[in-house]
């Protein structure tokens, strides 16, 4: 007989289902079952006004600058601007006369007119392909105020303001890019993420492109054993130091890393590799900016936006959506659906969930007061049910290509359960303390004063089928005023003796000891997916600063150093081999998925011992001892068997001491141990870790043992090892 609490509920359609997966949240099951209410209403809603969600998201067809089809080159005009007296259109195509052309509004507030083809004209459309075209908002009072469009699909900036104009991107047929690859890479079993940002993808001291990044970054990614890319900062930004976050054009991939057509292509050719594309997306604010943004952008200190303080978020500067209101429930769908259509994007991580889900955007929130904390009137209502909207309508489109992941501080209960069963529908949520606790670690405590327990508690402390992707270090720990892992390691030694000529210093053989081991630790325990910074895999041993007054417009801390990976002369090389070869054995042993099995065996504090199960079969051993090294430690394994070696920090290619035997077949004995069924003995070398393999179990037929790794092709390329 099962639970007989998730009996009780697993069957209710009410939105309460969710329920039956965690006891603690039945007090609230009223509160959840009135967010799923409101879910319901909201949906019935747009189906009765819009025909459905799908058609409802589909909007970006209709809203903007959109060729009319079979018109002979006309051109609809239309823009949601409720607090607008008057509306005209100008630009290039009509030499910036600002009142020819004006708008009709609806009783919506939505204005629109078509620009006809003028007779004679050589150009294919009333609008000529990539020009300049603004919106003249008259006010109330008689002010006039010239906007760019809130559905603009492509800006360019411009030399003389530095402010970003719309321009209408609509290429001849004969320019536009073909997609060649599959739409849509099937969502990877183990996300292996990659979080990188087109500008910083260089060496150089410049802004990086779609094209570079498509040549020269992505056959590496590949080749590392990525499966995904998290991209960030394509949605049009005008300040490029806000790392894309403050968004002007949420439609328009920037232009500064080159042309619509050129993202395709990289979208397109990540595809062709298998590899699963997905954008960082912000719909959790906006810029501050009104002459480029969306900011007053009908005149009105609402429109898109929360009136007042309710509409500003006190420490980004930046404006907040009424997740409430109609049209911006259209322009947000619409903006999902368009980079999913449009650009063949597979998935989204969703920025700044928190501060979405609560009023009080979970500034000064520590979110340890208990479950009361995730539900009541401080929970922004609206935001909640866009998601479970968003989310929907997401996984509707392409059921087996489709992963949205969630930025939430707070630990929201229900956040990664499906909307069917009264969840907010992502697949998986970022979990954000793992970094913050190896921070807390490396600049308050010694080695020798690890807590492992406290350590694994915090890479096991997550929901119960609510999915997760671990990481050592992402982007966030990396700008400005922070360090990297590896240079809160390593420090300034990361300049001067990084050399493979010269023997390692203490810091430099602690530090690539603990990064490596650290990285394992996420990777096998924090969760079910894997995602790492760009750079960060081989140590990258500099802060992020993007050109700005304080630094003298420097791109040189706003760049990624391939070189530094490359140089064979360099340490560097051997932190990216061990990630490389993390990747592989993940590949062929998996261990970082959904629905794995993991249970801690060890986590001694005395003897600085963590061991873990993950996977099928496979053992986790980590000494993160400073000095001491252990002889035939005994270790509880649940599986009877063989067992080998498949991964090993202490390994020579990886700048280890070679201490550890690759050649050995580890036999158990049937006797319980750590709370195992069974137990072998094994050489654990001080500040080194190691995964094994029950190749063979107990009453199997005869099995050879499984290679190392290092030695055979990688399943990512046809290049050998590096032994």
């Amino acid at each position: 007989m099962g639970d007989p609490h998730y009996e009780a509920w697993k069957d209710k359609t009410d939105g309460t289902a969710v329920v039956g997966g965690d006891k603690m949240l039945e007090p609230f099951a009223d509160a959840i079952r009135y967010r799923f209410s409101q879910y319901t209403s909201l949906k019935q809603r747009i189906e009765a006004a819009e025909g459905s969600v799908a058609e409802f998201s589909n909007s970006y067809k209709r809203m903007g600058i959109v060729p009319v089809e079979k018109s002979g080159g006309d051109v609809l005009i239309k823009e949601w601007a409720p607090g607008a007296k008057e509306v005209f259109v100008f630009g290039d195509f009509n030499q910036w006369n600002r009142t020819q052309y004006p708008l009709q509004k609806d009783e919506f507030g939505v204005w629109s007119t078509v620009l006809k083809k003028a007779e004679g004209s050589t150009d294919d459309w009333a609008v000529p392909h990539n020009s300049k075209i603004k919106l003249c908002i008259v006010t109330p009072g008689g002010m006039r105020l010239d906007r760019n469009f809130a559905w603009t699909k492509y800006a360019l900036q411009n030399p003389d303001t530095f402010l970003y104009d719309t321009v209408f991107w609509n290429p001849p047929k004969a320019e536009k890019y073909k997609w060649a690859a599959p739409d849509h890479v099937k969502k990877p079993g183990s996300m292996r993420i990659y979080e990188c940002h087109i500008g910083m993808a260089t060496a150089d001291c410049k802004v990086g492109t779609y094209a570079e990044f498509t040549k020269d970054v992505l056959p590496a990614i590949k080749k590392t054993g990525y499966n995904a890319i998290q991209i960030m900062a394509i949605m049009e930004h005008s300040y490029y130091a806000s790392f894309g976050y403050h968004v002007t054009n949420f439609f328009a991939p920037s232009s500064r890393f080159g042309t619509p057509e050129d993202l395709k292509k990289l979208v397109d050719t990540a595809h062709a590799m298998g590899i699963f594309v997905m954008l960082d997306i912000v719909h959790s604010h906006s810029s501050n900016n009104s002459m480029d943004g969306l900011n007053q952008f009908d005149g009105t200190d609402s429109c898109y936006f929360h009136e007042g303080g309710m509409g500003r978020h006190s420490l980004w500067d930046s404006r907040l959506f009424n997740y409430g209101n109609w049209e911006v429930i259209r322009f947000l769908l619409s903006n999902l659906r368009w980079w999913v259509d449009e650009f063949h994007f597979d998935g989204f991580r969703f920025d700044g969930v928190t501060s979405m889900l609560y009023k009080h955007h979970g500034i000064g929130q520590t979110f340890a007061g208990g479950l009361s904390e995730y539900f009541g009137f401080h929970v922004d209502m609206d935001a909640c049910v866009y998601f479970m909207i968003a989310n929907e309508l997401l996984h509707s489109l392409h059921p087996d290509s489709t992963i949205t992941i969630g930025e939430d501080v707070s630990g929201m209960p229900t956040l990664c359960r499906p909307v069917a069963e009264g969840g907010l529908g992502f697949d998986y949520r970022l979990a954000m303390s793992i970094p913050d606790k190896y921070i807390e670690l490396l600049e308050k405590f010694k080695d020798e004063d690890w807590d492992m327990g406290n350590l694994t508690f915090t890479l096991t402390n997550r929901r119960y089928n609510e999915y997760t992707i671990a990481y050592a270090e992402s982007h966030d720990q990396a700008m400005v005023g922070d360090k990297t892992l590896a240079f809160w390691l390593m420090d300034k030694e990361m300049y001067t003796n990084m050399s493979v000529d010269q023997f390692p210093s203490p810091a430099i053989e602690r530090g690539i000891a603990l990064h490596k081991m650290l990285r394992l630790l996420t990777y096998g325990l924090g969760g079910e997916g894997y995602l790492t910074f760009m750079g960060n895999e081989f140590g990258h041993p500099e802060w992020i600063d993007f050109p700005r007054e304080g630094n003298g417009w420097s791109y040189h801390h706003a760049r990624r150093r391939w070189d530094l990976r490359d140089n064979p002369s360099l340490r560097y090389k051997f932190m990216y081999e061990w990630e490389r070869l993390m990747h592989i054995c993940e590949e062929l042993y998996p261990f970082c998925r959904p629905n794995n099995h993991q249970y801690v065996v060890l986590s001694k504090k005395d003897d600085h011992v963590i061991v873990f199960e993950r996977g099928d079969r496979n053992l986790f051993v980590f000494n993160f001892h400073h000095s001491q090294s252990y002889t035939d430690y005994r270790i509880g394994t649940f599986w009877p068997g063989k067992y080998a070696l498949v991964l090993d920090s202490d390994g020579k290619n990886v700048d280890g001491q070679g201490r550890v035997a690759w050649d050995v077949v580890h036999h158990t004995r049937n006797e319980s141990w750590n709370g195992r069924p069974n137990y072998l003995q094994l050489y654990l070398p001080a500040r080194t870790c190691q995964v094994y393999h029950c190749f063979q179990v107990d009453g199997e037929s005869e099995k050879a043992p499984p290679p190392n790794p290092a030695t055979v092709p990688s399943p990512f390329d046809d290049s050998k090892g590096t032994e």
